[in-house]
């Protein structure tokens, strides 16, 4: 199984970012997907969870219409759209893929029903 997250960088505040997570070899027939971020010295939280159709997605109330997933199941590709970007988005960023009902039983926790994580990806924002 991989999973492997891209497209983070270093961006002024306001500006935008589009990060990618492509998966290989997961286990699931209808995998659920989420992006998870963690700054220094906190914890891990919920970013943004969308189910194996993209017909349901979840969002935390700090990104709540700043920030957008969708998924390509085609090429096995997940993605978060990210806009308006504040300091307080800077951390790292992770994909993590699950059982198909994560999104609905278990979100926003990352410590049950998530089985496969990336390494993450760097967002920094300057203000």
């Amino acid at each position: 199984v991989q999973v492997v997250e891209s497209g983070g960088g270093l961006v002024q505040a306001g500006g935008s970012l589009n990060l990618s997570c492509t998966t290989s070899g997961l286990p699931y027939e209808h995998p659920t997907m989420a992006w998870f971020r963690q700054a220094p010295g906190k914890e891990r939280e919920g970013v943004s969870c969308i189910n194996w159709n993209g017909a349901y997605t979840y969002y935390s109330d700090s990104v709540k219409g700043r920030f957008t997933i969708s998924r390509n199941n085609a090429k096995n590709t997940l993605y978060l759209q990210m806009n308006n970007l504040k300091s307080e988005d800077t951390g790292m960023y992770y994909c993590a893929a699950g059982r198909f009902d994560y999104c609905s039983v278990s979100w926003p926790s990352p410590n049950y029903g998530l089985d496969h994580w990336g390494e993450g990806t760097l967002v920094a924002i300057s203000s």
